[in-house]
């Protein structure tokens, strides 16, 4: 079998597969169905200063090959989390907690309580569904700049992740202002902004108009975005968008990627995180792949 293990900002992770935010609660209801000890880590659902109750429903949509969501990252705050969750999720796997906020002041300080407690902090600066906060802070390049070097500063102690927005006119400026900022890694995509429409009623089927699209049909978009962002910091880079099987999780790591966060999937397919890293040992099997590791950054441009 492969060695699945990969380094991530110098903690070693048993396998590069990991729950993306906002799909995987907290882990425990998954744990119900299989032992999450078997991922290479939990990122948790976005947690603020204080509880978020999120937005009115209806809050998801399907569409073709997609769906869209309009969560708006409702969430129990960070004291609740220290005190039920924090201890159990630490005693399954490494915990990236993915931090929000409405303001500057608010990233600051779940990044400071948190310092030292968790494995990782994923500054989630591109989140389409909250009025405030959120994408506003992760679309210009000063502005990612700014609220990455101010929740570095709070969180000296534990490696900082931000994630990015695809919303963008350019990843690759948007990735090196996180990197001047001080981040210590990337993680993207997160979802692109849509709009289904309910043409009985003539209105937006999200209560909130507009939401999040991931799933399936965004993969193409994101394995591009993962590359010219993976080329232009030398920090390392996590993948996401439309991962369904361990043969995608192949192509973020040939773009670039040193581990790949599943999201959407883990909807329509309870067990589709260990299916994956299964999947993913059989597949380097095949193709003689000692390292998963190995496989980062090998994509062969034609011309």
């Amino acid at each position: 079998m492969a060695d699945l293990t990969v380094e991530l900002c110098g903690v070693t992770l048993k396998n590069p597969v990991i729950p993306a935010s906002g799909t995987f609660g907290f882990g425990r209801e998954f744990d119900e169905i299989y032992d999450i000890s078997c991922l290479g880590g939990v990122a948790t659902k976005g947690i603020a200063l204080t509880p978020w109750g999120g937005n009115p429903v209806p809050r998801i949509a399907e569409s073709r090959g997609v769906i869209l969501n309009a969560v708006g990252l409702q969430n129990p705050g960070v004291e609740k989390f220290i005190a039920e969750d924090l201890a159990w999720l630490k005693g399954k796997t490494r915990v990236i907690a993915n931090v929000v906020g409405r303001t500057l002041e608010e990233y600051e300080g779940v990044c400071a309580r948190l310092d030292g407690l968790v494995d990782f902090l994923e500054l989630n600066i591109s989140c389409p569904n909250v009025r405030c906060g959120g994408m506003a802070f992760g679309i210009r390049p000063e502005n990612i700049e700014e609220v990455t070097s101010r929740a570095k500063a709070k969180c000296p102690h534990t490696p900082l992740i931000v994630k990015l927005s695809p919303n963008v006119e350019s990843i690759a400026r948007n990735a090196q202002a996180a990197e001047r900022g001080g981040a210590d890694a990337l993680s993207l995509v997160n979802t692109f902004t849509g709009l289904a429409i309910d043409i009985e009623r003539r209105r937006p089927i999200l209560a909130n108009n507009t939401g999040g699209v991931s799933g399936a049909g965004i993969k193409p978009i994101a394995v591009r975005m993962v590359y010219e962002a993976a080329h232009s910091v030398k920090i390392p880079v996590i993948g996401m968008g439309g991962i369904t099987c361990a043969e995608d999780a192949v192509e973020f790591f040939m773009a670039g990627a040193t581990a790949v966060q599943v999201g959407t999937q883990n909807f329509t397919d309870t067990r589709a995180c260990p299916r994956i890293i299964a999947g993913l040992n059989e597949w380097c099997d095949a193709h003689k792949v000692e390292r998963v590791a190995d496989l980062t950054d090998t994509l062969q441009l034609n011309g």
